[in-house]
């Protein structure tokens, strides 16, 4: 199934976006061997030059290395990946936040209806 991109941004830069979202959810783990560029770029639906520039951006960030002759691995650097973890956490959390004040949400509404939520009383 082709993944979910949009034409508003980079497609580059979109894919990887969901690479890390996969990495941090467990999709791919430390050490982990990532498939091909090309078997990669067709399960995304884009043209593999486009996959090979958001690995190779990837790699520059420290997220994959290459081994040579083996292909691209998940780095086992698990102070990188919780950093990663908590980074887009944050950032997701900013985003809701700023959408809760654009509904015209207080600070304190807004974690009340958080709390509800996680109880489950929504």
């Amino acid at each position: 199934m082709p993944w979910d991109l949009d034409n508003d941004r980079p497609i580059y830069l979109q894919l990887m976006e969901k690479i890390r979202l996969d990495i941090v959810a467990g999709v791919y783990k430390p050490g982990d061997k990532l498939p091909s560029v090309r078997d990669l770029a067709l399960e995304a639906a884009v043209n593999p030059n486009t996959m090979q520039k958001a690995l190779s951006e990837l790699e520059r960030n420290g997220l994959v290395h290459s081994q040579r002759t083996s292909g691209r691995f998940i780095t086992e650097d698990e102070k990188m990946l919780k950093h990663l973890k908590e980074s887009l956490a944050s950032e997701h959390i900013r985003e809701f936040i700023e959408k809760m004040k654009q509904l015209g949400f207080q600070e304190e509404e807004t974690l009340r209806l958080i709390q509800e939520a996680i109880k489950g009383e929504h």
